[in-house]
C-alpha cells in the first residue's frame, strides 16, 4: 500500500463511485495501479473504510424501492440503452483495461464482447422474470408464483477480467430489480468506474450501481454488512472458500467461484495440428491469467511426442509485447510479484522437463514472462498441483483414456476440461463421466454462451448456483407463491380443518 501523497505526480487518482457520482476516499489509505507493460505506476486507487462501504450500501438501499418498482417494460428499455452505449464504447473500455491489466487489445475487445452477451441476455428480462400460474388448483382457488429481487447485492471481482466478470454480476442483478455494490480488483479498477459513468449516462438512477475499491477491509465490510442480501465472488479457491463461509455465516446468499486446473485430453486419433493450435491459444492467451485457461495437456498413448513438438514449434511465433501494440499476441502479467511467482514454477520439480523456458527472451521492461512448456508433470509436483495462473503449460503422459479421465476426476478442481478426438462415441462418454462443470469437445475454452450458466464443480465453486444465465437470474431473485380465492362472502364459514386441494 502507498499513501496518495507519496504517489508519483503523473499518476491519476481513482475514486469510488457512490450515489451516482465520484467519491474521493477519506480513509487515508490507497494502493498503486500499474501499467504492467511498462512496469510503471499509472494510478493510485482509494481504499474504502468500513464507513465508506456503508455509505455505498446506504445509497443502494435508498435507491432500491424505486428501482424495484420500475416496470419491467421500462427496465428492459433501459437495458437496451445500456447495451447500445457499452457497445459503442467497447473500444475505449478495451483500451482502459489493456493499460491496467496488460492483455492485448484484441483480447480485451473480446472480453468486452463476451460481457455484452450477458447484457443482451438480460434485455429479455420481462421473459426471464415470468412466473407460473395454476388456475382452479382447488375449487375457486388459483395459485401462482412470482420472482422478486433480494434488495442490495454485492460483487467482488478479480483482476483478470475487469470488465466482463462485473458484467456477469451487475447485469442480472440490476435486471432483476436489485441494486448493486461492486468491489473490483484494486489492481485494475478504472474500468469499473468508467462503467459506472456509462450506466449513469444511459439513465440508471443514482445509487442503483456503486463502486468501492479496497482490500480485505472493504471485502470484510461487504461480507458482514447487514443490509447486503447476497454476494457474488470470482477469485482463487482459498479466498472463495473464505468469502462463502463468511457471507453465509452472516446470513447472505453467496456464489463464490474459485480456482482451476483445467486439463485438455488429446487422444491418439486427434488432429495434431489442431490440438497444438488449441493448446497454445488456450494456455497463453491473456498470459494464462484465465480461470478457464488450459494449464495441463494430457497426452494419451503415442500422441505425446508429436504433440509436444508441434506446440514447441508454435511458441516462438507468439509475439510477446505491449498490449497496445496491434502486433502483440500476449501481454505481461498483472504485477511484478505475480510474474516472479509464476516464474518460480519453472525448473523446480524433479523429473519434469523444461521444454521451453519463458524466462528467456521476455521483454526487459514490464512484467513479462514468455510462453513456457513443461513435460512429464505428474500429480504431486507443484507445477501440476497448483493453479499457476500464468503462461506455463504442462504436459502429462498417460497410457489410456481411462487413466486420463481418472486423473481429471481425482483433481480437487473441477472448473473446465476439454477433449480432442475424432471419435464421437468417446467424446460422448467423456462428457458423461468427467467431473467438471464445463466441458469442451474439440473446444479448448468451453465458456458457456450467455443463456447458459458459467461455473465449475468441486473446489472450483462454493454455493449452489453458477453465475449468469438462468442460474444467475435464480440467484438474484427469490420465489413467492400466492394462493388466491375470491369467494362469495355469503358462503364464508369457520373451518378449522387443514386446507385440502379438492
Amino acid at each position: 500500500m502507498t499513501d496518495v501523497v507519496d504517489a508519483p505526480a503523473a499518476v491519476k487518482p481513482i475514486n469510488h463511485w457512490i450515489g451516482g457520482a465520484p467519491y474521493a476516499g477519506q480513509s487515508g489509505r490507497s494502493g498503486p495501479v500499474f501499467n504492467p507493460a511498462a512496469g510503471e505506476q499509472s494510478g493510485v486507487v482509494d481504499f474504502a473504510s468500513v464507513e465508506e462501504v456503508d455509505k455505498a450500501v446506504q445509497a443502494a438501499k435508498q435507491a432500491f424501492p424505486a428501482w424495484r418498482a420500475l416496470s419491467l417494460a421500462k427496465r428492459a428499455e433501459l437495458f437496451f440503452t445500456i447495451r447500445e452505449l457499452l457497445h459503442d464504447q467497447r473500444d475505449e473500455i478495451a483500451k482502459i483495461l489493456t493499460r491496467e491489466h496488460g492483455k492485448v487489445l484484441s483480447d480485451a475487445k473480446g472480453e468486452v464482447t463476451r460481457g455484452l452477451e450477458v447484457i443482451e441476455f438480460c434485455c429479455g428480462l420481462p421473459h426471464l422474470l415470468k412466473g407460473g400460474m395454476s388456475e382452479q388448483a382447488s375449487t375457486g382457488i388459483d395459485v401462482y408464483s412470482i420472482r422478486q429481487p433480494l434488495g442490495v447485492v454485492a460483487g467482488i471481482t478479480p483482476f483478470n477480467f475487469p470488465a466482463m466478470v462485473p458484467m456477469w454480476m451487475w447485469a442480472p442483478a440490476l435486471a432483476t430489480g436489485n441494486t448493486f455494490v461492486l468491489k473490483p480488483s484494486e489492481k485494475d479498477p478504472s474500468v469499473s468506474v468508467y462503467t459506472a459513468q456509462l450506466l449513469k449516462e444511459a439513465g440508471v438512477p443514482d445509487g442503483v450501481f456503486n463502486v468501492v475499491h479496497g482490500d480485505k477491509i472493504a471485502v470484510d465490510a461487504i461480507l458482514e454488512h447487514a443490509d447486503i442480501a447476497a454476494v457474488s465472488f470470482v477469485g482463487s479457491t482459498p479466498i472463495a472458500k473464505y468469502v462463502y463461509e463468511t457471507a453465509t455465516a452472516n446470513g447472505k446468499r453467496c456464489q463464490a467461484l474459485g480456482g482451476a486446473k483445467n486439463h485438455m485430453v488429446v487422444l491418439p486419433d486427434a488432429d495434431i495440428a489442431m490440438a497444438a493450435d488449441a493448446a497454445v491459444s488456450a494456455a497463453y492467451g491473456s498470459a494464462g491469467e484465465r480461470c478457464m485457461a488450459v494449464s495441463m495437456v494430457v497426452a494419451v498413448g503415442d500422441v505425446a511426442d508429436p504433440l509436444i513438438d508441434a506446440i514447441k514449434q508454435r511458441i516462438p511465433n507468439v509475439k510477446v509485447g505491449d498490449g497496445m501494440d496491434s502486433s502483440s499476441e500476449m501481454g505481461p502479467l498483472i504485477t511484478r510479484e505475480h510474474r516472479d511467482k509464476v516464474a518460480s514454477y519453472i525448473g523446480t520439480d524433479d523429473g519434469a522437463k523444461v521444454v521451453v523456458d519463458g524466462r528467456d527472451g521476455a521483454p526487459d521492461d514490464g512484467f513479462f514472462l514468455a510462453p513456457t512448456l513443461l513435460d512429464d508433470l505428474r500429480p504431486g509436483m507443484k507445477a501440476y498441483d497448483d493453479e499457476i495462473f500464468g503462461p506455463v503449460l504442462g504436459v502429462t503422459r498417460v497410457s489410456t483414456y481411462d487413466e486420463a479421465v481418472r486423473m481429471i476426476n481425482e483433481n480437487p478442481y473441477g472448473n473446465g476440461t476439454a477433449i480432442f478426438t475424432r471419435d464421437g462415441g468417446v467424446a460422448r462418454q467423456f462428457q458423461f463421466e468427467v467431473q467438471a462443470g464445463m466441458v469442451g469437445i474439440n473446444v479448448p475454452i468451453p465458456v458457456p454462451v450467455a443463456y447458459y450458466s458459467f461455473g465449475g464443480w468441486k473446489a472450483s465453486l462454493f454455493g449452489d448456483r453458477h453465475i449468469y444465465g438462468p442460474e444467475g437470474i435464480d440467484f438474484y431473485t427469490r420465489s413467492k407463491v400466492v394462493t388466491s380465492r375470491w369467494p362469495d362472502p355469503a358462503t364464508s364459514k369457520v373451518d378449522l380443518g387443514f386446507p385440502q386441494t379438492r
